[in-house]
């Protein structure tokens, strides 16, 4: 699937949304949205979307994550080091990881 650019007039709604690109997985849809502040500075949402049928009516549960240009790069990193992760663990069979992350001791 391709994402599209918006263009055209700068109301509040095409201003705000400046790329977005629809993964479609089973039940779920998750939507990655570049979007822009109003200093064109730009941030990326990703929404999680799925469809949920109660009692013959259908409706969607939607969940949001917004990423800002200053985490872009340490979220990526952790990205990958979580997907090498579970790469390894369905390669190995293993639950014992193969490297250690620097996140590793994070407190909240």
């Amino acid at each position: 699937m391709e994402g599209y650019e918006k263009n055209g007039s700068m109301d509040s709604d095409s201003r705000d949304e400046v790329y977005s690109i629809p993964i479609r997985a089973g039940k779920r849809t998750y939507f990655f949205d570049v979007k822009s502040t109003r200093n064109n500075d730009y941030y990326l949402t990703i929404t999680e979307s799925k469809k949920v049928e109660n009692e013959g009516s259908r409706n969607y549960e939607k969940h949001k994550i917004f990423l800002y240009k200053e985490d872009f790069e340490k979220f990526t990193e952790g990205l990958e080091n979580t997907l090498a992760y579970i790469r390894n663990l369905l390669e190995n069979g293993s639950s014992e990881p193969s490297f250690k992350s620097k996140y590793d001791d994070i407190d909240f």
